[in-house]
């Protein structure tokens, strides 16, 4: 096998972590000082291709509008706009046609938006390169690079392809978008173990990530598709997006409609032609009628207010939905697989514990606040009282290169994240930094470098002594200290003992850090390697933690109250990742998995394992999917947090993608159905009670929608059956359902929640639109307007005193009538609707009630619309009599509630 073949091969095993600098440069021909030859660089962009993405299988823009109409449901308007075209009435059938088209429109939109997360991928890709070409160093397209060439990297550069490091100084990368670990991973270029995890390969550097600081040099090992960013987007590209339970269930609910609709519509036109041989036009026109009367017009409408109404309540609340369908998806949630770092926890690294040879300390108080007190066996001490404690707190804050200022009543941190926390920690043992750095002035120091493990300073004091301060990993330490300060005097180190509190800290779930000192023979301005890595006098440990939100661990709680699991994903290891899931309660937190233990599960292990474990660490972009996956093989309705290029195909594969606004990559945010403005977990458990409060007032409206249109078409049914005139004209159907949708119906889109709402288990995602109780609320005020209309018809058609159009005009009003007191009782399910709230508690309620009283006297009483609608003015009994048809049914189904509560 070729060279370049070879380097195929293990470019497509992707396990150049796992090889020495040597075997690198000897498998891909490169030469580490000048780089590849032009010719041999054409030779292989030929082999290669070009280093970048490949775009996906995207549809034109006219397919995806055309594709937005394949859809049951919107057969179903199209058919009532044809219809009420047909009838002459065009002004409502082109009302109805804007709202297919404002429909389509506001699903391609969406789908353009999903089908740009793969464009945002790609674009993450660097544009420009450094390499070494024939000896010379040249800035390239970054898509000319091809494997073998040797790039070169320094701080600020977005790394061009993946890299095999051969040498580094002081580099460091921010790989957050690839491994969802906020901190910047030091690089070296020592292999490691062919098996690590993808955070753990400190000798690679990968496509996309970002050189925080430092310089390396690298040789390329994979290119376009083939690096771990391409391997992401083919992911992406295959993913399917799923369909929500309401565009599921309104797709059954159309079939079942459609399929009642036609059947009642021939029924008519059969019993018309069979039983009472009228002609066929006239019957035609009557079938025609049935389905004006039957077809829910406002429907959608209304479910689109009420939607966008719901995006714009959780716009107040910090998140922000990208697809509307997603706000009543969130109410069916039943999982919550969550990214730890910046949305379960703070992102501010804390001090949590000081550790000596003799005392454990714990800190109290969390993030950059400089508040909160220290703790030994329990009891409250003073810092001041242990001179040892106070001099690891000196250490920590004089061998530092951070700072925290206050402004604007908020303390703002400067630097890493961990050095942070340790001058928050001095203000928090009552040392002041600038006055600390002015009587222990620094004259040198040895910044921290990924080779050495360590930082060091040379200070000294006033009165002439000389000492140098040292902290950094603690195994590295241990190898420097020859001493340690125990019982108020140095004496020999017990490396043992230190390596059992290295582990007892560790199994805390904090991050270590030791800190060490040595004091010097006389004066020195200049600090060295030699004087620093022997005889040093150990001090101790810091044990620091990224703590939980505390608004977090109430989210979680009130999850778990609403019957919500919620599980926990992170970069992190897994001890760390324990020790944060036990702070926030969730509920299995003594096991966790790894993303090796994963893929060594097969799909049904892998659903077993998911049904009892809540933490998940070291997880890959195919873990994260498998879990999706896993999930919903189960039946689950699963919300997925992240904010990395690694996130996005979990995002997209999720039923509800939730991306981070502030520290989130584009690729995520385009991938996800919903943007956290704030990156906070509490944000999500606000948004899934504002999604259970949509899907409520949803089925409220379909509740209130549904038996006034049930009710018009057994009154036109009706009427032919017994052979009789038509209480009420198909254009007259037309204008209630218009007035009522836009004025009653939409009411129902500003309801408030409900008090139980996050005290309920989800939802079955099999739950049909057309429940038993939904049907049997249909069936019977249905019949009760059927009954109240028809009676109040017959009767005046009975008094040969009035008109056929008065008559028709008091069926109208009081079919609305019925439809005004109706509303009342439908904005609770099974509260009463007798009390003060119930009548009055909603001003949206009333003002619609107002107006669609507004229109009917309209509709009654003036000239034009007499003429349109063949209607006739009304005296003071006739509306009397309208409104106890409302009142009627009101009471009726007051009763039915409250049977139903007591049952």
């Amino acid at each position: 096998m070729s060279r370049t073949a070879a380097a195929v091969e293990q470019q497509r095993r992707n396990a150049w972590h796992s090889v020495t600098v040597d075997e690198v440069v000897a498998e891909f021909g490169a030469d580490p000082d000048r780089g590849l030859p032009v010719e041999e660089i054409d030779r292989r962009r030929q082999r290669f291709g070009e280093n970048k993405l490949t775009p996906g299988s995207e549809r034109t823009a006219l397919k995806r509008l055309v594709g937005q109409f394949n859809n049951l449901f919107i057969y179903l308007l199209l058919v009532a706009g044809v219809i009420t075209a047909l009838l002459g009435e065009w002004l409502d059938s082109g009302v109805i046609f804007a709202v297919v088209l404002i429909i389509a429109v506001i699903g391609y939109v969406q789908e353009g938006r999903a089908e740009r997360a793969l464009e945002a991928v790609r674009n993450i890709l660097s544009p420009k390169a450094w390499a070494l070409r024939d000896g010379r160093r040249r800035e390239i397209p970054a898509e000319q690079l091809v494997p073998g060439d040797v790039a070169l990297l320094e701080a600020g550069d977005r790394v061009p392809a993946d890299l095999r490091l051969i040498r580094t100084k002081n580099l460091q990368a921010q790989e957050a978008a690839l491994t969802g670990e906020s901190s910047a991973v030091e690089k070296r270029t020592e292999p490691v173990d062919g098996n690590a995890d993808l955070g753990d390969r400190v000798c690679m550097a990968y496509a996309g990530t970002v050189v925080t600081a430092g310089q390396g040099v690298g040789v390329v090992v994979a290119t376009g598709d083939s690096t771990e960013l391409g391997r992401i987007s083919g992911m992406l590209s295959e993913v399917q997006t799923l369909k929500t339970p309401l565009l599921q269930r309104l797709d059954a609910f159309s079939k079942v409609l459609s399929l009642a609709i036609v059947a009642l519509a021939v029924a008519t036109f059969a019993v018309g032609i069979l039983v009472w041989e009228l002609p066929l036009a006239e019957m035609f026109f009557a079938a025609v009628s049935i389905a004006v009367a039957a077809i829910p017009e406002g429907l959608p409408a209304v479910m689109t207010v009420t939607l966008a109404i719901g995006v714009e309540r959780m716009a107040r609340r910090n998140a922000i939905i990208r697809r509307m369908p997603a706000v009543e998806t969130l109410g069916a949630v039943t999982v919550i697989c969550a990214d730890k770092t910046g949305t379960l926890t703070r992102n501010e690294m804390t001090a949590k514990t000081l550790r000596t040879a003799r005392q454990d300390v714990e800190v109290e108080g969390v993030g950059y606040e400089p508040h909160g007190g220290f703790l030994l066996d329990d009891e409250e001490i003073r810092l001041d009282e242990h001179p040892l404690a106070m001099e690891l707190v000196r250490a920590g804050l004089l061998c530092n290169d951070a700072a925290v200022h206050r402004e604007d009543d908020e303390w703002k941190p400067e630097g890493d994240p961990t050095e942070v926390a340790l001058v928050v920690l001095a203000r928090k043992a009552g040392m002041d930094p600038k006055r600390e750095n002015e009587d222990r002035p620094r004259l040198d120091v040895i910044p921290f470098a990924s080779e050495r493990r360590y930082m060091a300073t040379l200070n000294h004091d006033h009165e002439g002594n000389h000492f140098i301060y040292v902290k950094g990993a603690p195994e590295r330490l241990l190898e420097m200290c020859s001493r340690q300060w125990q019982d108020g005097q140095s004496g020999e180190i017990d490396v043992d003992m230190w390596k059992q509190r290295v582990e007892e800290v560790a199994g805390r779930g904090q991050r270590l850090l030791a800190a060490a000192r040595k004091d010097l023979d006389g004066e020195q301005r200049e600090l060295t390697e030699a004087d620093v890595e022997r005889d040093l006098t150990l001090l101790g440990l810091f044990g620091l933690i990224d703590p939980p939100r505390e608004e977090a661990i109430e989210a979680v709680a009130a999850c778990r109250s609403a019957g919500i699991r919620v599980k926990m994903i992170t970069g992190d290891h897994g001890t760390t990742a324990r020790a944060v899931a036990r702070q926030l309660g969730l509920e299995s937190v003594d096991e966790s998995l790894t993303g090796h233990e994963i893929d060594a599960l097969d799909d049904e292990g892998l659903r077993s394992a998911i049904r009892r474990v809540d933490v998940f660490a070291r997880a890959s972009p195919e873990n994260k999917i498998r879990l999706v996956m896993a999930l919903q093989a189960d039946n689950e309705v699963t919300a997925m947090t992240g904010d990395g290029v690694n996130d996005a195909p979990a995002l997209k594969r999720a039923d509800v993608g939730i991306s981070m606004g502030l520290k989130g990559t584009e690729a995520a945010r385009e991938a996800s159905e919903m943007v956290l403005a704030d990156d906070n977990f509490a944000s999500i458990e606000r948004a899934v009670e504002e999604g259970r409060t949509v899907y409520d007032n949803l089925k409220k409206a379909i509740l209130f929608i549904l038996p006034t249109n049930a009710a018009q078409a057994l009154i036109v049914f009706t009427a032919i059956l017994l052979g009789m005139m038509l209480p009420i004209t198909p254009v007259q159907i037309l204008w209630v359902n218009m007035i009522t949708a836009v004025t009653l119906g939409i009411a129902f889109a500003w309801e408030r929640a409900e008090g139980d709402v996050m005290r309920r288990p989800p939802r079955r995602t099999d739950e049909p639109l057309l429940t038993g109780f939904v049907l049997w609320r249909i069936a019977l005020v249905g019949v009760v307007l059927l009954l109240g209309v028809g009676y109040l018809f017959t009767e005046e058609q009975a008094r040969a005193v009035t008109s056929v159009e008065f008559a028709r005009t008091m069926a109208v009003n009081a079919l609305v009538m019925g439809q005004i007191f109706y509303l009342l009782n439908a904005r609770s399910f099974t509260k009463p609707a007798y009390t003060l709230d119930g009548l009055f508690g909603s001003r949206v309620v009333m003002i619609a009630i107002g107006a669609c009283l507004g229109l009917q006297l309209l509709f009654t009483y003036a000239p034009f619309m007499n003429t349109l609608f063949g209607t006739e003015a009304l005296d003071a009994g006739a509306w009397a009599r309208c409104v106890a048809v409302g009142l009627g049914i009101f009471v009726l189904v007051e009763i039915e509630k409250a049977v139903r509560r007591k049952w």
